[in-house]
């Protein structure tokens, strides 16, 4: 194909890209305006979300993967707007940003208990049990970096945050592709928690060595002037 011909769809697929985006973002922000206006407490919106995230979860657990699908991205709905409404009000709490993430736990965690009585049910003993290490890493994901904070000063880093891990289990509801997608998860979560612990000792390090310069320095010049 010409050079000419493949700028000329990779700019196409750009500006479809950028007006998908645009689009969204409108209908967003409608949305969080509407919300604002109706003086909604923002977290009353995050525990919608996780309400919703039992739903698919029920879904999930009876085998019915694409409807769970679709009610996950219904869910995921409020959990953008959530911060945005609080911003929008002047809601902004400490307690608010604390009682999202707790509750974010629990979506994943039901999404996934969903998924083990499913494999339960069907009497696939291998599923349930890498299901359960896709638990395991998700919460190990969280704990690592809550930990890791109190440390340092942030550890964000890692191959699998909350926002992919949802989009792959969306993925795998809607074309019936959920073992693979387990997978996926199970591995690159455990290597993102894997990740977080060698930057967070690596951060740790550079910030006690940091530390310790200074007294080297005054315990030389101690010695020196003696």
């Amino acid at each position: 194909m010409p050079p000419h011909l493949v700028s000329e769809g990779r700019l196409n697929i750009m500006t479809y890209t950028r007006v998908i985006g645009l689009g969204a973002n409108k209908i967003i922000r409608m949305i969080v305006r509407g919300l604002a206006l109706s003086k909604i407490n923002p977290n009353v919106l995050t525990f919608l979300g996780l309400v919703i995230n039992i739903v698919a979860a029920t879904f999930l657990a009876i085998g019915n993967f694409r409807w769970a699908g679709a009610i996950i991205i219904f869910a995921g709905l409020f959990d953008m707007v959530d911060g945005r409404v609080a911003r929008a009000t002047n809601q902004v709490t400490r307690f608010g940003g604390f009682f999202d993430s707790v509750l974010d736990r629990y979506s994943d965690l039901a999404l996934l208990m969903g998924l083990l009585v499913y494999y339960g049910t069907i009497n696939r003993p291998f599923y349930v049990v890498l299901t359960a290490t896709v638990m395991t890493a998700s919460v190990m994901i969280s704990y690592t970096r809550s930990r890791a904070e109190n440390i340092i000063p942030t550890c964000k880093v890692g191959f699998l945050e909350r926002p992919e891990r949802v989009v792959l289990l969306i993925i795998g509801a809607l074309f019936d592709r959920m073992a693979p997608v387990l997978w996926v998860i199970a591995i690159l979560g455990n290597l993102t928690v894997i990740h977080r612990m060698i930057f967070t000792y690596q951060d740790a390090k550079r910030l006690e060595d940091a530390q310790l310069r200074p007294r080297t320095a005054a315990a030389s010049t101690t010695t020196t002037h003696s």
